[in-house]
């Protein structure tokens, strides 16, 4: 795929980055340039996989959506869409629960005890038994981080990455109705900010996935529809999944983010959404770099 050709301009030492085309009857074996077996750590990458364990639990009725969590009033519904009232680090909660988005990675962290407390099972057994071991993710491990494992700790290769994000962008583990709420708006209209990118009215965000809607700036592209979503982390990864183009994209780096991801990222998703064409179909014959994920 061409538009893979921008990675080869991104100023860091390694990446490895893919593009899949989900809009099609038949899976795309997907395109890719860099190293897809090189472990990266994903870090909060982390709570796209985090937040898709606590789905197969609500799918096991392990819990609910509606079961309660972090401060008094939140739920795992409001841990999930970063809605519960916990701040940014830890610490006592500085809002009520669905009065603003503030990204909270002590909200995940708190996921992760609450799957524990209710399966009777630490999260890390939890979320290798009922999304890495199922998804074929054999290369990626959860590790403990300052921010906590839940929110930030998965370390693995690109192909890993790109089993997640083709179970999110066709859902195996979870219904289509748990899926479709997933990756809707959760608690409309509330305000917040996009970390790295500032302040957004509304911010939306779905269940574990951050929703584009109207956010400028954005780490996608200014073509990726509103119904995008996804995420990205501090240690230069992302996910995204644009449902109206059928493209997924995903790519795992060795340099932090920075400017230069808040550059390079549009630039990519602009190339790669150009080349798939508008409803996901190729405008032209898959060809160029890059090899099968």
């Amino acid at each position: 795929m061409d538009a893979l050709d921008e990675v080869t301009r991104w100023p860091v030492d390694a990446a490895a980055v893919a593009v899949v085309r989900t809009g099609g009857d038949r899976a795309d074996p997907g395109a890719s340039v860099g190293d897809a077996g090189r472990a990266f750590p994903w870090a909060s990458v982390t709570k796209v996989a985090t937040a898709l364990a606590v789905l197969v639990a609500v799918e096991e009725g392990t819990l609910t959506l509606d079961h309660p969590g972090g401060p008094a009033g939140s739920t795992v519904r409001h841990l999930l869409a970063h809605a519960s009232g916990l701040g940014p680090e830890p610490g006592p909660p500085v809002e009520e629960p669905g009065h603003r988005r503030i990204y909270s990675n002590p909200g995940f962290v708190t996921l992760g005890r609450i799957v524990e407390a209710a399966s009777g099972i630490p999260f890390a057994e939890y979320l290798d038994a009922g999304v890495l071991e199922p998804l074929g993710m054999r290369g990626t491990v959860l590790s403990d981080v300052p921010v906590g494992a839940a929110a930030a700790g998965l370390v693995g290769p690109l192909r890993d990455l790109v089993a997640l994000g083709r179970e999110w962008a066709r859902p195996t583990l979870v219904s289509g109705a748990t899926w479709r709420d997933a990756t809707s708006v959760q608690f409309a209209g509330l305000a917040g900010v996009l970390p790295g990118f500032g302040p957004s009215d509304p911010c939306d965000w779905g269940l574990g996935v951050e929703v584009k809607g109207s956010k400028r700036p954005h780490w996608t592209g200014p073509s990726n529809s509103p119904r995008t979503y996804g995420h990205f982390g501090q240690s230069g990864s992302f996910l995204w999944v644009d449902p109206i183009a059928g493209v997924l994209c995903c790519g795992l780096a060795d340099r932090p983010f920075g400017v230069w991801a808040s550059r390079a990222w549009p630039a990519l998703a602009e190339a790669v959404l150009a080349e798939a064409g508008p409803t996901g179909a190729p405008s032209t014959p898959p060809h160029g770099s890059g090899g099968h994920v």
